[in-house]
């Protein structure tokens, strides 16, 4: 069907839109994150002043259904009662040690329990430090330097990842990053995502050198895409074969699509693991870990050397010990199940109402969808979606009071604190929306 212009009520963001011209002159693109920055799909960004439940709102005062939930972290609702409560004490006594505190003990042992693959654990800061230190472990633990990594996996922005690394990098139309040297992404091998022959290859060209493989076990830096049957449980097969290490990135999916993460709902056991977002509550938070032989590399207990500040801050390691808590309550992961479902199926049946190409999916907390005919296997196949489309798809849901990631290679994120009135008035503003621009 012909595309035509989207009819919208006014949204008023002026005061967003003062913030940001202000901020241009402070940061680079105004913004502390690129994708924040609206450049995908249009329109300048809006600056949030507080969230709340499945809620935000702008500086200028309009509410917004969030489905991003600060990029994940907020599975149980922005700021809910019983993780504020636990901050308020845990500031009285402070917002950094700098030493062990009680609390890395207790959020270690959630950890351990909970995710299959993790024997002992190392909290830092970030997923890309996460990441960052998880590579480096796997060269030591191995004695080899070479990296297989899928194109539109995302691993965080360490110079060793930015190959083919889809999420912000593909947002901006850059295929890899300047100022990474050659020299430093040359042991970084790419396969497509799905693809296990390619994988084969890569073991066979380079045979004794490969120290491991890095996925992220469902994909959500390059659109929502999820492992063919017998991806994860070839991979498995082929690094054992080899003598090399399988890493699952679940920065992303950790605790998340269940509460033992992707490889617990898969059935599939990596050898190491990292996790952010959801165990930190909405702290900055990261955490690796893996088989207690290959975390005993780790300094002071082996010679591979890590270490950070901030690491297993008592705001964090407090944050997120009450949200592993909340998730634990009977029923939450089928809740969670059961709304974003509901919204994912709801999504493509109003864009094949509206005659609109569309595929996607959804399991447990998270979602995606593609403006293409798909299915999508992997992030070459992501690229045929109509991100001219979903821009204007995103402003449209903005004019209506749903606040959607701003890139069309971004997966979407539900929460305890949805609704039913909220999937509702989300699925009634799609049906409006894809009219619209169909």
């Amino acid at each position: 069907m012909t595309s035509a212009p989207v009819s919208v009520p006014a949204l008023n963001t002026s005061r967003s839109q003062d913030l940001f011209r202000a901020a241009q002159t402070l940061m680079p693109g105004g913004v502390s994150s690129p994708v924040r920055a609206f450049r995908s799909v249009g329109g300048d960004p809006i600056v949030f002043d507080r969230v709340k439940g499945a809620y935000a709102w702008d500086v200028d005062g309009n509410r917004y259904i969030d489905y991003i939930g600060s990029w994940g972290p907020a599975i149980c609702g922005h700021a809910r009662p019983e993780v504020i409560a636990a901050l308020h004490e845990a500031l009285d006594k402070g917002t950094s040690f700098g030493a062990p505190c009680a609390l890395e003990n207790t959020l270690a042992e959630m950890v351990i329990e909970a995710v299959p693959s993790v024997e002992m654990v190392r909290f830092v800061n970030s997923g890309t430090e996460a990441c960052m230190s998880v590579l480096r472990l796997m060269r030591a633990f191995t004695g080899r330097d070479k990296l297989i990594k899928f194109e539109g996996c995302y691993h965080g922005h360490a110079d060793m990842f930015l190959v083919k690394a889809g999420s912000g990098v593909a947002t901006l139309g850059l295929p890899d990053s300047p100022g990474v040297p050659r020299t430093t992404t040359a042991n970084t091998l790419t396969a497509p995502y799905n693809d296990l022959e390619a994988v084969k290859q890569l073991f066979a060209d380079n045979p004794g050198e490969i120290a491991g493989v890095i996925l992220e076990p469902v994909v959500g830096n390059a659109g929502f895409i999820t492992p063919e049957p017998g991806f994860l449980e070839g991979l498995r097969e082929l690094t054992t074969e080899h003598g090399a290490l399988l890493t699952f990135d679940e920065v992303m999916t950790g605790f998340r699509i269940s509460y033992g993460g992707a490889q617990a709902r898969f059935g599939i056991t990596p050898d190491l693991t990292t996790l952010g977002k959801v165990i930190g509550g909405g702290l900055p938070v990261g955490a690796y870990g893996g088989r207690a032989e290959i975390m005993a590399m780790v300094a002071p207990a082996g010679p591979m050397y890590q270490a950070g500040t901030l690491s297993g801050n008592p705001l964090a390691m407090t944050a997120g010990i009450k949200t592993l808590e909340l998730l634990k309550q009977p029923g939450s992961y089928e809740r969670l199940e059961a709304i974003t479902k509901r919204l994912s199926d709801g999504i493509l049946a109003a864009g094949r109402e509206a005659g609109l190409p569309i595929c996607g999916g959804s399991i447990s907390a998270m979602f995606g969808f593609f403006f293409c005919e798909g299915p999508v296997r992997n992030f070459e196949e992501a690229k045929a979606t109509d991100s001219e489309r979903f821009g204007r798809l995103h402003r449209a849901m903005l004019e209506r009071g749903i606040y959607l990631a701003p890139s069309a290679f971004e997966a979407g994120f539900t929460s305890l604190a949805h609704s039913d009135a909220d999937i509702d008035a989300t699925l009634r503003a799609f049906r409006d929306c894809f009219a619209a621009i169909a």
